[in-house]
């Protein structure tokens, strides 16, 4: 029971990694620099990011300028003269969501350094609302939340093979063109050998070499 038991905690914990998405990193951002974090995310997903500089002096205080874009370019966030700050967002489309974190201008002369740390999906969500809302607690909220990673996978795999699909769509359509590229890249390789061949023909008989 005991191997059990643990077999399927490291399970759920497994399955929450996976289904969690994105996590914690550390930003060391240049004087005078830029740095910016990418992210895959489906759309209608709950998007929270936590960020902080991290004070190495205790006399200056670091601050930075934050702006978060959707894959079409709109701002979903944005934020001037920051130390400490969260963006909270739903994804309106799927794509690559780019939070860049710029210096300001009164610490240009600092390397900063910065944590980021994204929840998305069901990372982001309030499970003690959920439980006090659903009355849930123990076993119940555990399988809630199981129940929540396995539709999150579900959908995560969905994606992946809608995009496997998209991929051998193009894959096939690029061989396709480099086949009719090859053929008429001979097609006009034989015409101008017969054309060379020809001319040559004729030179040769106007000067009475053949």
């Amino acid at each position: 029971m005991a191997r059990g038991g643990a077999w399927a905690s490291s399970a759920a914990v497994v399955l929450w990694w996976m289904a969690a998405g994105a996590g914690a990193v550390w930003l060391e951002i240049a004087p005078s620099g830029t740095k910016c974090v990418a992210e895959e995310i489906r759309s209608n997903l709950v998007v929270i990011g936590d960020y902080s500089v991290l004070y190495e002096h205790h006399q200056v205080h670091p601050t930075v300028s934050v702006k978060v874009t959707s894959p079409f370019g709109d701002t979903v966030h944005k934020k001037e003269k920051v130390s400490v700050d969260q963006f909270a967002f739903t994804t309106s489309e799927a794509g690559n969501y780019l939070a860049c974190f710029t210096v300001d201008g009164d610490n240009k002369g600092l390397v900063v350094k910065l944590s980021l740390d994204w929840k998305i999906g069901i990372a982001a969500k309030d499970w003690d609302s959920v439980a006090k809302k659903e009355k849930l607690e123990g076993v119940e909220l555990e399988l809630v939340k199981l129940d929540a990673t396995v539709q999150a996978i579900h959908q995560n795999l969905l994606l992946l093979r809608t995009k496997e699909s998209e991929m051998r769509d193009v894959s096939e359509k690029t061989n396709a063109r480099i086949s009719w590229l090859s053929m008429m890249s001979l097609s006009v390789c034989i015409l101008v050998s017969v054309l060379q061949l020809a001319h040559l023909k004729r030179y040769f008989r106007k000067k009475k070499l053949i």
